[in-house]
């Protein structure tokens, strides 16, 4: 006999007057979630009440029915229909579509409450997009549909700008293939070949990061910190037709700029604009870069020219400023943080002080006309305009008596100047940094060890300068070489401080803490400094013992070599392979003596100015050192600009050095090779196949 299916009854549906409804204390929500009752209301007021109210009748002690009836489901809803009323915007008797329960029913009123809470659905992310899509197709705006629907209109460009994202990838998420973080970083870009590209890359690795994703699409792209973004400023690279990508989800400091040879021509036409106001000044020369090597003018005399002095009522101003400045200073010294109106108010006397002391220099017009400028940008973005150098063979040329004009007096040689009448020369150019790649372990590539060296030289020579019995020891150390072990023929007194130069140097060289610490230093030595070489002599006799060590110690850093250079094994003009190896054994020895440390120096790895520079085993060579064999396993399978960039992440803040700065133990460097084929430090000797094939010969410099 079959078995006879039971009819299912839906409760019956009715509009009962609003004065007749009652909360129920069986409704399980306590918590207020969600939109306000007062959106709510809002809503219910402009679109009607979508969803009927969950009631039961109200029953006498008897079982009777009262009349009135109870809401376990729907409180929010009443309580924002109770508003409408009270607004006196819906009537006391306006008819509520209502769902009545039968109250003989077995299912209590707490569990309609708690169904009617739990079973409810959020809408998937993906549907809300497209919904608001639908709504801004029909001509509503974000902040039309924001307002409808109670959510901020930045929560209405995410969603939207989920439509820049492939089809493919869309789908992937809707079937649970990709989180949304993933899908949102993918929203960066609008090409979706290239989304579609760097997803299919990310099934073969073993990290899916958002913010991997966002690396490997704006890989291509210049941060709008760059200084050439900052410079030529986001509006004008729009107005020419650049592109900005943008990241609506994660805070992107002004975006990536995707056009970069747009970029590069408009931060050089700026500055060659700038250049062309500045040879107005008359000058001889001006070079233009967007930035210059570390050492550039250290061939080129600087001219003295004098600074202007603050005018009466400028003086005023600084003087008023600093004593404000010393009085907030002195009421907060000791507190934990300075309240915010008084730190922007420091902030202001600061920049104002600045302004007034950054005076122009003046300059003799003879001198101008034969000096020049560098114009480029400086780290934080702002015109760089350093002005008053000569060429050597610009100098003042030295004549005697006979070449002067017929009738003039004659007498001891005097210097002339030649200031011809010509254009000023504008050159425009820059360093483009050098890149590599590899397969194999090899040694380092000679111009990446120079580089790192050319750091390491100059935290030795800032190092060297703060120590002066080191500095005193190096001095007597070549002293009494020079006095026991050599002859000086020709010469009072051969000791001398050679200033050495890198010719091998990093972009970021520069811009490190030594360079900035060894330039400020030598700025301020020079300042005090007398002018003229006659009275140098008694300025250097009157000083105290304390700062004649320091200004010992500055100098004889300028002679710290540390440098790694191609030796000439042939006895040629350069220094030899062998003095190269004694030249690193003693600046071991020098950095062992001032405790030498390159982390504390600035320095970190970076895929510039080194792990984008070797091979794929040297940069997971130094993640394994650094964080690990399971660290290098993530990244193993990468492609090497992938790998770099990924190594740069997980090597920040481990402290990690590549060999040629670390410091070496005194039992590691003997002073005296014992065979010849040893003389290459370890990181540069062996290895299959020699040198990177690309590596082109170093520049010769000085020899010891």
């Amino acid at each position: 006999m079959a078995k006879v299916v039971q009819k299912i009854t839906l409760s019956a549906s009715r509009d009962i007057p609003f004065n007749r409804l009652v909360l129920s204390q069986s409704n399980v929500r306590r918590l207020k979630a969600g939109v306000s009752i007062e959106d709510l209301a809002g809503d219910i007021a402009r679109r009607g009440l979508l969803q009927s109210l969950n009631v039961r009748p109200v029953l006498d002690a008897e079982g009777a029915e009262t009349g009135m009836f109870e809401i376990p489901a729907g409180g929010r809803r009443y309580r924002a229909l109770e508003r409408l009323v009270k607004q006196k915007r819906l009537a006391r008797t306006a008819p509520i579509p209502c769902i009545v329960r039968d109250p003989t029913v077995e299912i209590s009123a707490e569990e309609d409450s708690l169904a009617e809470n739990i079973q409810r659905v959020a809408l998937h992310p993906l549907d809300q997009f497209r919904a608001f899509k639908v709504l801004r197709d029909q001509g509503a705006g974000e902040e039309e549909i924001a307002a409808r629907f109670f959510v901020t209109p930045a929560v209405v460009k995410q969603r939207l700008r989920l439509a820049s994202v492939s089809e493919k990838l869309l789908g992937i998420y809707a079937e649970d293939g990709m989180t949304l973080d993933q899908l949102m970083a993918f929203t960066i870009t609008t090409d979706h070949a290239r989304q579609e590209q760097v997803w299919e890359a990310l099934q073969q690795s073993y990290d899916k990061e958002p913010y991997l994703i966002r690396r490997q699409l704006t890989e291509s792209a210049v941060r709008a910190s760059d200084r050439r973004a900052r410079f030529v400023g986001l509006d004008a690279y729009r107005a020419a037709g650049g592109a900005v990508l943008r990241d609506l989800f994660e805070e992107d400091n002004g975006g990536w700029l995707q056009d970069m040879a747009l970029l590069d021509r408009l931060a050089t036409e700026k500055l060659a604009a700038e250049a062309e106001k500045i040879a107005g000044e008359g000058w001889k020369w001006i070079e233009v870069a967007v930035d210059f090597r570390y050492g550039h003018v250290g061939h080129l005399r600087r001219l003295d020219g004098v600074v202007g002095e603050l005018a009466p009522g400028e003086q005023a101003t600084f003087d008023a400023l600093t004593a404000e400045q010393v009085k907030l200073e002195s009421e907060y010294e000791g507190a934990d943080e300075l309240p915010d109106e008084v730190d922007t108010r420091l902030g202001e006397i600061e920049e104002a002080l600045a302004a007034l002391e950054s005076r122009p220099v003046r300059y003799e017009p003879a001198e101008i006309a034969r000096a020049g400028v560098f114009v480029s940008i400086d780290a934080d973005g702002r015109l760089a305009v350093d002005r008053g150098y000569v060429r050597p063979e610009d100098g003042p040329m030295q004549v005697g008596s006979e070449d002067l004009q017929e009738g003039e007096t004659g007498g001891a040689a005097e210097t002339a100047f030649a200031t011809p009448a010509q254009r000023t020369v504008i050159t425009i150019g820059g360093d483009q940094p050098e890149d590599g790649d590899d397969d194999t372990i090899k040694p380092l590539p000679e111009r990446l060890v120079s580089e790192l060296t050319a750091h390491r030289t100059l935290a030795l020579r800032d190092a060297v300068a703060s120590n002066s019995q080191v500095a005193l020891t190096a001095l007597l150390h070549k002293l009494c070489l020079d006095t026991f072990q050599h002859s000086a023929p020709g010469a009072c007194l051969e000791a001398s401080v050679r200033h050495v130069f890198f010719p091998a140097q990093s972009a970021d060289l520069k811009d490190s803490p030594s360079a900035k610490a060894v330039a400020d230093r030598h700025e301020a030595w020079k300042a005090e400094l007398p002018k003229e070489e006659d009275a140098l002599w008694d300025w250097l006799a009157a000083l105290d013992d304390s700062r004649r060590v320091a200004l010992l110690a500055h100098c004889v850093s300028f002679g710290v070599n540390a440098l790694y250079e191609k030796g000439d094994r042939y006895g040629g003009p350069g220094v030899s392979a062998h003095g190269v190896q004694q030249r690193i054994a003693q600046a071991d020895r020098l950095a062992r003596a001032v405790g030498l440390d390159m982390v504390e120096a600035g320095w970190r790895p970076t895929v510039d100015n080194y792990l984008g520079r070797v091979t794929k085993p040297r940069i997971l060579e130094a993640v394994r050192e650094a964080k690990g064999d399971q660290a290098a396993q993530l990244i193993d399978h990468l492609k090497k600009t992938e790998m770099a960039k990924e190594a740069e992440r997980l090597l920040d803040g481990t402290g990690w050095l590549p060999e040629p700065l670390r410091l070496a133990d005194s039992a590691d460097m003997p002073d005296t090779p014992a065979d010849p084929a040893e003389e290459l430090p370890a990181f540069l000797a062996g290895g299959e196949g020699g040198v990177a094939a690309d590596e082109s010969e170093p520049r010769p410099i000085a020899a010891e």
